[in-house]
């Protein structure tokens, strides 16, 4: 636990404010003449956003701030109407080396945002949803775009929660333009994948732990059943295996882009929460950047509690090659 302790909003928003940032609020139903500098700068895909909130007249409110090291962009509507007193729709843009805090990126329970696009869609308690484009201008060689409501999914139509990942996508187009990005750009998402964690049989897998295991390999090694998500091209995938005693499993899991740097920094400050787990690097170009590869045997292997891991370090070695190659050939990273 120590060494996740990410920042939330909230902790985000406070350090922003020690830190002397001064929101400037503006007001705009429509866009018309001048954009509202704090709309990120132009950036904010207002249709979108007014789609969210029913057609409702708008308000923005935004800053630019330093966020390790780098510019980043904040910025939200909400509608002027009192019924929607609270709900926001906020949008954070940062190049993919600012990796710290990086949302629905970094949230291993997501799912592939689909339609073209590099990127993550995920719903815990609300709505988020994240894209990354190649961006060789911007330090990481990537733009980093993460959108989320502030709303609880229970208080959302499936409509609503849909156009959070458009207004992820849509202002992602926007600020690559702005940008000169040249990185490909995706398609509007005609729909988001909400399907949760799927167990299989570990010969049978179809998501995330497709290509890992082969019927010879899950009757050698008792493996029984592995969950899963859908996959794609999430910027953070995983795939867990079920081994034969009680409560052990294997957690393989693959980081792109900024969730690989948030991932690697986290690994070297913290190196005694990756003991007994095995790790590889690939460099995929672009704004996935260095593709981070690990896998990790649970119970922690724990001389003073008897605890060892159950497989040997040549099937560790090749299942995490398994897992890393089909991930990378899902992301266009070749990786060997």
């Amino acid at each position: 636990m120590g060494r996740r302790a990410k920042a939330t909003g909230g902790t985000l928003v406070l350090a922003l404010t020690v830190g002397g940032v001064i929101w400037g609020l503006g007001l705009s139903g429509d866009d018309s003449g001048e954009v509202p500098a704090d709309t990120c700068r132009g950036a904010l895909a207002a249709e979108e956003a007014r789609e969210f909130f029913g057609g409702q007249e708008l308000e923005f409110g935004g800053n630019t701030a330093e966020w390790v090291g780098h510019e980043t962009e904040h910025c939200a509507a909400w509608a002027r109407d009192e019924e929607n007193s609270g709900v926001q729709l906020s949008l954070s843009i940062r190049p993919a080396a600012a990796h710290r805090s990086s949302g629905a990126a970094e949230n291993a329970s997501a799912t592939p945002i689909g339609f073209g696009w590099n990127g993550s869609f995920v719903v815990t308690d609300r709505p988020e949803a994240g894209v990354l484009v190649d961006c060789a201008t911007l330090p990481g060689k990537g733009l980093l775009v993460l959108a989320h409501t502030r709303q609880d999914v229970e208080d959302l139509s499936d409509a609503q929660v849909l156009q959070v990942a458009r207004f992820a996508t849509e202002s992602a187009r926007r600020a690559a333009k702005r940008f000169g990005c040249e990185g490909a750009l995706g398609q509007r998402p005609s729909s988001v994948d909400r399907t949760e964690w799927q167990k299989r049989p570990a010969a049978r897998a179809e998501g995330t732990c497709r290509g890992v295991v082969g019927s010879q390999d899950a009757a050698r090694l008792r493996l029984t059943t592995v969950s899963e998500k859908p996959a794609g091209r999430a910027l953070t995938e995983e795939c867990s295996l079920t081994l034969p005693a009680k409560g052990h499993r294997v957690r393989l899991t693959a980081y792109y882009g900024p969730s690989a740097q948030q991932e690697m920094y986290l690994d070297r400050r913290y190196p005694g929460s990756v003991k007994g787990a095995v790790m590889r690097s690939h460099d995929c170009g672009g704004g996935l950047g260095t593709a981070y590869f690990k896998i990790e045997e649970y119970p922690r292997p724990d001389a003073a509690k008897g605890e060892r891991n159950s497989i040997g370090g040549g099937d560790t070695h090749r299942l995490l090659t398994a897992f890393a190659t089909a991930s990378g050939a899902r992301h266009g990273c070749p990786v060997g």
